[in-house]
Order: structure tokens, then C-alpha cells, then sequence
């Protein structure tokens, strides 16, 4: 093997070399364990009591930092609440209107066709009160992520002590899930943390789970619908497949099972 040989060989492994370390796991971030979501069935839909409890725990928890601004409280009405608890947990919050007629703005009471609130006035504030970092909008964080909810979870249940040989900078905190292994938001989902309406014990674990598929709903809310339209859809094409099958049969047995055949006349006779 000559020189030029040897010397392309070697570029190609430092490419390779680098690439491979480009796309290593800490860099990129634990792969999430594929979990049985109990709507990932092909017949199966969101779990609403899951879905209500989910709520809480982002009402309770998550909403001090993330906003969801593409959600109005129109949105949970029939999914987690009925419409006149909506309506009252719109009531209860505050919102900045206006101008009116004399151009001053005002506080009015919130109404169900509004979106819900964010917790910091514009992005400034939400670094300013982060040390920098900037919590993201959990709207559509399911569908943004890959994983999605699987990885929700791996990420909220996946806060563990720094292994050997690893450094975390002040202010970050451990999390194998998140690219580069570190991560700024704390683990903010104990034991407790949440008292749920229904008795349904409040362990981390179940707090994560719940609000993950909260967000998986917030994510793609058309969900269950689009499985009805499906659903919809395979039985009536199944059924004018059948309907086409026999329509065919109708139109051409008696062509296909005709049989043609050719006597001579008998007044010719063979000499």
C-alpha cells in the first residue's frame, strides 16, 4: 500500500472517528424506554381520568415556569373537565384586556375561549428568572421530541447522582435523557407533591405518567378523532371492496362462463 493510500485511510478514520463521537449518546441524550401508553392501542383512546389528573399536576407544578400558549380553556372542555368547571378555572384567573374606549387597558376575569396564561410577561423575564435558560412552551413539547411522551417521562423520573468521572457545573443538575447529560431544570416531581381529586396514589412515577400523557394530548389533540376517521374509514372501503368484488362478478359470470362452440352445418358433407 503506498503513501497516499495509507494517508486517505487515515483521514477516513478521523472522520469517522469524529462523526461517531459527534453522534455519541451524551452528546445526544439517553434513548427513552418505549413504555405501553395505555392509548397506543389501534382501538384504544386517551384515558381521561389520566388526562384530568395530568392537568393538575402541570396546573400545580409545570405552570410556575412553562407556559402552554397554543391551549385555550375551551380545549378541556369533555376532555378533562366539564364545561362549567372550566368556566370557573377561567374565572379564576386574571387577564390584561383592552384598550377600551377611553385606550387604557384592564383586568378582566378570563373566559373559556381564552388561551392559558404564561407565567412570565415575554421571554426577558422567563431568562431573568431561569438564570438564563428559557423554559419551553409544553404545547406541542410531545410532538417536538423525539420519543415523545416516552421521553417526557424517561426525562421527568430520570434525575440521578453524577457516576464517577462525571463533572455537573453549579446550577445544572444530572440527567442521562437530556443532550449533553446535564441539565438546568431540577427534579421537580416527588412523592406527594400532589394531591390528586381522585385518591389515585401520587407516587413520581404516576405524576409523570400522567402529566406525560397530558402533554401527549396537548400535542395532538385530534387524536381519538383521527382514530374514529380511521376506524370509519377501513369499514366502508372494506365494504365496497366487497360491494366492487360482487359488482364485478355480476357484470362479467355470464361473459367469463359462456362457452362458444362451432357445429358445421349438415348439409356439407366430406368427400
Amino acid at each position: 500500500m503506498n503513501v497516499s493510500a495509507r494517508s486517505a485511510l487515515s483521514r477516513l478514520g478521523l472522520e469517522v472517528g469524529e462523526h461517531a463521537h459527534a453522534f455519541s449518546t451524551p452528546d445526544h441524550g439517553l434513548h427513552p424506554v418505549h413504555y405501553p401508553w395505555d392509548h397506543n392501542g389501534a382501538f384504544a383512546t386517551y384515558d381521561h381520568a389520566a388526562l384530568r389528573r395530568g392537568y393538575q399536576v402541570y396546573k400545580d407544578v409545570c405552570s410556575a415556569c412553562h407556559s402552554m400558549s397554543r391551549i385555550a380553556w375551551r380545549n378541556l372542555i369533555g376532555v378533562t373537565h366539564t364545561e362549567a368547571e372550566v368556566k370557573a378555572m377561567a374565572a379564576e384567573t386574571t387577564y390584561y384586556d383592552g384598550p377600551d374606549a377611553e385606550g387604557e387597558m384592564h383586568e378582566r376575569p378570563g373566559k373559556a375561549s381564552d388561551y392559558f396564561p404564561s407565567p412570565y410577561i415575554n421571554d426577558d423575564a422567563a431568562r431573568a428568572a431561569n438564570a438564563g435558560a428559557l423554559p419551553p412552551d409544553l404545547s406541542c413539547i410531545a410532538r417536538a421530541r423525539h420519543g415523545e411522551e416516552n421521553y417526557i417521562f424517561s426525562l421527568l423520573t430520570g434525575y440521578y447522582d453524577a457516576p464517577a468521572g462525571v463533572t455537573v457545573r453549579d446550577g445544572l443538575h444530572y440527567n442521562p435523557y437530556f443532550p449533553g447529560g446535564t441539565i438546568g431544570m431540577a427534579q421537580v416531581l416527588f412523592d406527594g407533591v400532589v394531591d390528586y381529586e381522585d385518591g389515585t396514589p401520587n407516587t413520581a412515577s404516576q405524576l409523570a405518567r400522567d402529566v406525560s400523557t397530558f402533554l401527549a394530548w396537548a400535542s395532538y389533540p385530534e387524536f381519538d378523532e383521527r382514530k374514529k376517521m380511521g376506524m370509519k374509514f377501513m369499514i366502508i372501503t372494506t365494504g365496497l371492496f366487497g360491494l366492487s368484488v360482487w359488482w364485478k362478478r355480476f357484470k362479467w359470470s355470464y361473459i367469463k362462463s359462456q362457452r362458444l362452440v362451432v357445429q358445421p352445418p349438415t348439409h356439407i358433407r366430406k368427400v
